[in-house]
């Protein structure tokens, strides 16, 4: 008896807890947020006559300032010279569209037998081949392949992977390295021998586009880097006398300016208004037509709608709702540019910070391909920072459950914006929809131009966005710092920025 009765007074005291909890909540702005704004932004930010939001051309431009507008409205701070917009220099180079590459009697062609994966144009006939087993170098330098090898105004040719790369993820990591090596060690060009199991049609697909790159950023010229379809290539260039001849036209090159779309909150706590909570999304996705990937007769236009003006909308809803009711902590608030073509509007803002590096002492970012899952949130970091609690404890309050990254294999974390942050040692999960794997249901929508506004549950997305406000909110109100858990490879970057 004395147990049930003890058990029932416990009862009885948490019940009224749980009930002030709930009636605190809807008196929250993020509770009472305007879901008729929500679906507004998603239908205009994903809509057709903003042809895909693609870096560098109009629909991008009128994105952003839709966003710097909505910025406006809510009563942000400009803290760029009075501008809401951060200008993010950046150059466009287009794609040669003839080249060869000989050996003895055979002439492979450009896009055909070959594609460039990095580097620029090359004149050079009968230039002399180093040929090595991977040209690679381990990191601790127990395997070497340049060791007593002078590849200095030479070609290497080699095969693709490492020793320890055997997924295409990885060859293309070590491919990238691969480059940096031939760079490091004097070589003119570097050439792979193809074997990774994707269909090469795929290949000459992906690789046969312009690129978009942040200008200035080149650090001595890369060598040119092939990606060869010639099985016996090795053998071929033995019988021609280690010997080959290599004619590339060099990248037309064209400047442009996309922006980043930056305003601030004060926070009302004169302790803490001088630290920074920074809520981020990117606004861009790849543009239309057969350029952008599979089109259909029917449907041309990429709009992007969960990648990422999901994303998007779940910000300018924090936009709203904080700035209603402030929280603590100042809030500093991001949409970036160019995150399709290689998180390129972070890399520019983590080098050029409009507030101090160090005294942003969290980045919630909000980016996804898409969900499964709509009673979730995926928040990739999850259990990498002291933030969990807190972020778990929005999500429920809106009916969500956050759960970790699902699929830790395919490096989530360092391919979306968060890790322009991460890298510089600030706390930063990324928040996205409910995804539990890359099923059918992801791959339908993800870059894909059925990912229209059309087919989005908005009574998901509204959740989605109070539960990211709601987040942010207990974040920068929360006494303590967030700080990286001990061990993740970003300790070392935090302890260097905040002097610990």
């Amino acid at each position: 008896m004395k147990i049930k009765v003890i058990a029932i007074l416990l009862l009885g005291s948490l019940l009224p807890l749980s009930s002030s909890f709930a009636q605190k909540l809807k008196k929250l702005p993020e509770y009472k947020a305007d879901e008729s704004l929500i679906a507004a932004d998603m239908k205009f930010l994903a809509s057709d006559e903003l042809m895909g939001r693609k870096t560098g051309e109009m629909g991008n431009y009128v994105a952003g300032r839709y966003i710097a507008e909505q910025f406006r409205k809510a009563g942000l701070k400009p803290i760029n010279n009075g501008s809401f917009m951060q200008a993010v220099q950046l150059k466009k180079v287009l794609p040669p569209t003839k080249g060869t590459v000989t050996i003895g009697g055979n002439k492979s062609e450009l896009i055909d037998d070959f594609v460039l994966i990095g580097g620029s144009g090359l004149m050079a006939n009968n230039a002399e081949v180093v040929q090595l087993p991977y040209a690679y170098t381990s990191e601790d330098g127990s395997y070497d392949d340049y060791k007593g090898i002078d590849v200095k105004g030479k070609v290497v040719l080699t095969q693709m992977g490492s020793p320890d790369a055997e997924t295409p993820q990885a060859m293309f990591g070590a491919s990238r390295k691969k480059r940096a090596l031939a760079k490091e060690k004097g070589a003119i060009a570097v050439i792979e021998i193809y074997t990774m199991p994707i269909p090469w049609a795929t290949i000459k697909g992906f690789f046969g586009k312009e690129s978009i790159s942040l200008a200035g950023d080149e650090k001595g010229v890369d060598p040119t880097h092939i990606w060869l379809n010639l099985k016996d290539a090795k053998s071929r260039v033995k019988d021609n006398g280690e010997k080959i001849s290599i004619a590339i036209d060099a990248f037309p090159e064209v400047n442009f300016t996309s922006n980043n779309v930056v305003g601030v909150l004060e926070g009302t706590n004169p302790a803490m208004k001088d630290q920074y909570v920074a809520l981020t999304a990117h606004y861009d996705h790849i543009g239309y037509g057969a350029k952008a990937g599979r089109i259909t007769p029917e449907d041309s236009i990429f709009n992007g709608a969960r990648d990422n003006a999901f994303g998007s909308s779940a910000v300018l809803t924090a936009v709203r709702s904080l700035s209603q009711k402030p929280t603590e902590r100042s809030i500093l608030f991001i949409a970036y540019t160019g995150e399709e073509v290689g998180l390129l509007g972070s890399k520019y803002y983590a080098e050029h910070p409009l507030v101090p590096m160090k005294q942003v002492i969290f980045n919630l970012n909000c980016d996804g391909g898409g969900y499964n899952d709509v009673s979730l949130v995926t928040v990739i970091g999850l259990d990498r920072t002291s933030a969990e609690a807190n972020i778990t404890t929005a999500s429920k309050a809106f009916g969500l459950k956050a759960i970790n990254d699902p699929v830790p294999e395919q490096g989530l974390f360092d391919r979306s914006d968060n890790v322009s942050f991460a890298a510089k040692g600030v706390p930063s999960p990324n928040y996205a929809p409910g995804m539990t794997a890359f099923d059918a249901e992801i791959n339908k929508y993800y870059h894909q131009a059925a990912d229209n506004p059309d087919n989005i549950d908005y009574d998901y997305l509204a959740k989605y966005c109070k539960s990211y406000t709601y987040a942010a909110r207990l974040i920068a109100n929360d006494k303590s710092k967030p700080t990286w858990k001990a061990g993740d490879k970003y300790e070392e970057a935090f302890n260097n920025l905040y002097n610990k």
